[in-house]
């Protein structure tokens, strides 16, 4: 008998470390990953209130703005900055006026033009239902989608990889949320078309934009040492005079320099808005749109703040408050970059934040920038941004793109890389994004285990 118990409590010591061993495992199963944001496009809407990067003609597939999109496919790609074996996107309806019904949702890997990798695509489903209809205003999460091609999250041969959306607009959109300025190639098949989210073929596709619609996010399902960094900002962050297809925007630029270090475990997404300003415009919606689209400080919840695994934020902006369409005072900019980094202290204390000088616009081109008013007040907004304690860092992107000299933009940063054209003295071309991504300290971004954001 005394053999017996003894056994048994042999056989029950060993059954309780089997259950203490086995929990962890278990909860790293469920637990051990997190949602991390791969991609945002950040909408600003309506189509067609926007600065676009060589757009293609749009009248062939939207024939009317009033209408929009009507019973046709919409196939945007976007590159994730991370991969993961799930996904799940962002539908965004915030500037339309009647809501929007979308079906026909799937995700595939590009394979090139609209043509996606033969048994990569995957429907996408919205409370396990294969539709959702989206309120104005509103925007909605899909449920997790399988990546059946993700077999190794971290394999470098997915690195750089574009991601294929496509969903089916049912009906007539009225004024469709967009990103004007994508700098990417998507596909649109034609009004009254129907659904051909789920073919792998390109037949259905035949129209080309250089924007993104209705999309505006995309994250991967990721370890829980992943983390992302937000650039946020204006026309400079957004890409204007960078390549088209060319992914060398200076996020672009910091992402592979991050990736070579570090891999499939920090993505750096791109919230930038041509036109963009700090403080204005003091108002913003579908029937009063503004081409910079909403503010910094409007945008800040959707842009930022409701994006998973946000571990830093870089801000470069202020140029287009100063500018004669914005004619904003340094005082007022200040203040309001000021309540904005007040606020994020307090609701995510978490987020690391850098502040990035505005580099200079002195001598440009365009009407609305580049006199010395302007100029003095970009000076006096990176002084403010200096504070000692408001930002976590500075990157100074001034000094990386400034000619002492003339005190505009270095010259070989001029001509623009999009078409080749002559450039603003503005935007800086691939050389000055080159510059601006290679200024930044990588040491400001290692991400630190167990203080990255789970949300």
């Amino acid at each position: 008998m005394r053999r017996l118990a003894g056994l048994i409590l042999s056989s029950l010591v060993v059954m309780s470390l089997f259950v203490v061993v086995s929990q962890p495992a278990a909860a790293q199963r469920g637990g051990g990953a997190k949602w991390v944001v791969s991609w945002v496009g950040s909408v600003q809407g309506p189509y067609p209130v926007g600065n676009p990067s060589a757009q293609p003609d749009q009248r062939f597939a939207f024939p009317s703005e009033e209408a929009g999109a009507r019973d046709q496919t919409l196939r945007m790609v976007v590159r994730p900055d991370i991969w993961g074996r799930e996904a799940r996107l962002r539908l965004s309806n915030a500037f339309g006026t009647k809501p929007v019904t979308f079906d026909g949702v799937f995700a595939g890997l590009q394979l090139g033009g609209p043509a996606l990798v033969k048994g990569s695509n995957r429907p996408v489903t919205f409370g396990g239902k294969p539709s959702v209809t989206v309120a104005p205003g509103a925007s909605v999460w899909s449920d997790p989608v399988k990546l059946a091609f993700v077999r190794d999250p971290a394999d470098p041969l997915l690195a750089g990889r574009k991601l294929a959306v496509s969903f089916h607009v049912v009906g007539a959109s009225g004024p469709m949320t967009w990103h004007a300025k994508a700098l990417q190639t998507s596909y649109v098949s034609p009004p009254g078309s129907g659904a051909h989210g789920g073919e792998e073929a390109e037949a259905a596709f035949p129209y080309a934009t250089a924007s993104w619609f209705f999309l505006d996010a995309v994250e991967m399902r990721a370890p829980a040492d992943s983390v992302a960094v937000v650039a946020f900002g204006d026309s400079i962050t957004d890409g204007t005079a960078s390549t088209m297809n060319g992914d060398d925007r200076w996020p672009d630029v910091l992402s592979r320099r991050l990736k070579a270090v570090y891999g499939n475990r920090i993505a750096v997404v791109n919230a930038g808005i041509g036109g963009n300003q700090i403080a204005g415009p003091a108002e913003y919606g579908p029937q009063k749109p503004f081409p910079g689209g909403p503010s910094a400080k409007s945008r800040l919840d959707r842009d930022v703040l409701a994006l998973s695994g946000v571990s830093t934020l870089i801000w470069l902006e202020g140029t287009n408050d100063f500018s004669r369409n914005g004619n904003a005072s340094a005082e007022t900019v200040k203040t309001v970059m000021g309540e904005m980094v007040a606020r994020l202290r307090k609701e995510r204390p978490d987020i690391k934040l850098i502040a990035a000088t505005v580099t200079s616009a002195l001598g440009s081109n365009s009407p609305a920038h580049g006199f010395i008013e302007q100029d003095d007040k970009r000076k006096a907004l990176n002084d403010y941004m200096r504070t000692p304690g408001l930002f976590d860092a500075v990157v100074d992107f001034d000094a990386a793109t400034l000619d002492p000299a003339s005190g505009g933009l270095k010259e070989e940063m001029v001509p623009e890389s999009t078409t080749g054209g002559r450039g603003d003295r503005l935007h800086p071309n691939r050389t000055g994004y080159h510059a601006m991504g290679y200024a930044i300290d990588l040491g400001l971004l290692a991400p630190q285990r167990g203080k990255a954001a789970a949300r």
